[in-house]
């Protein structure tokens, strides 16, 4: 899985408040103001003014498909009805064989069989359904089968997809980095004029984005029977984006305490 970090946002900054300025130059004589002028807060309530940093943050993160479904097809006609299950069977052994020796579980393994009459014979056929967890594993056991077994053994090309719940729990992660690169710039923020981070007053996620492979390639997916494993894996990765506003409390710079 990997993190990419958009370009910096807009940083607004807004460490002093202004209520107390232009006090002096408000006053005309003794109690007296300019006329529409704004009259000057209290001294208690300019003391508990806040002041704020405004900072956006934006993260775009992706993952790759973690299953991939493979099927293998085994066929066989025969006038005689025994020989042709005799031959299917005895192939689905071999593969239900080599699965267990490459340690594949038989939870991941799934068997149909279909069985009919065709003219003057007996058709039989099989599938075999196997889901993969590691990709490089898939790829050693259907180029083992493909050169152990005849033709009449198919091997469909993989399949690759995600398991439920890795879009939701995408899109949280490209949140909470989203959040992390917007708190990383308010720090820097402050450190630079001098101030304090302090707690977050607001957070809000403005805007969210996800799709699947590439934006612009388009045309690939119309022949994906075509793609190479690489390819294949690079279309089904999915991606998501997140910008989030957040809002926090600067604190004066800390004074550190002279001990005797």
């Amino acid at each position: 899985m990997s993190v990419q970090q958009a370009p910096a946002s807009r940083v607004f900054v807004e460490l002093v408040p202004w209520a107390d300025r232009g006090r002096e130059n408000n006053l005309v004589s003794g109690t007296e103001t300019l006329p529409n002028l704004r009259r000057p807060l209290p001294s208690a309530q300019t003391q508990t003014a806040t002041r704020e940093v405004h900072v956006s943050g934006t993260a775009e993160v992706s993952a790759g498909p973690d299953r991939a479904q493979v099927t293998v097809r085994v066929s066989s006609t025969k006038e005689a009805a025994t020989e042709a299950k005799k031959s299917v069977c005895r192939r689905l052994d071999y593969i239900a064989q080599s699965l267990q020796q490459q340690g594949l579980q038989a939870e991941n393994v799934t068997v149909t069989k279909d069985f009919r009459r065709v003219e003057n014979a007996y058709h039989m056929e099989a599938e075999v359904c196997i889901t993969f967890t590691e990709f490089g594993k898939m790829q050693n056991i259907c180029n083992f089968l493909v050169e152990k077994l005849d033709s009449s053994v198919v091997i469909s090309p993989p399949h690759f997809y995600h398991t439920s719940g890795s879009a939701e729990t995408l899109r949280r992660q490209a949140c909470l980095v989203a959040v992390e690169n917007a708190w990383r710039k308010a720090q820097e923020v402050c450190n630079l004029v001098g101030q304090t981070l302090g707690k977050p007053l607001l957070i809000k996620e403005e805007e969210t984005k996800e799709w699947e492979g590439q934006i612009d390639d388009h045309q690939s997916s119309k022949l994906s029977s075509s793609l190479t494993v690489q390819q294949k894996i690079k279309s089904a990765t999915i991606h998501a984006a997140s910008k989030v506003f957040i809002t926090f409390e600067v604190k004066g710079k800390e004074k550190k305490k002279k001990h005797l």
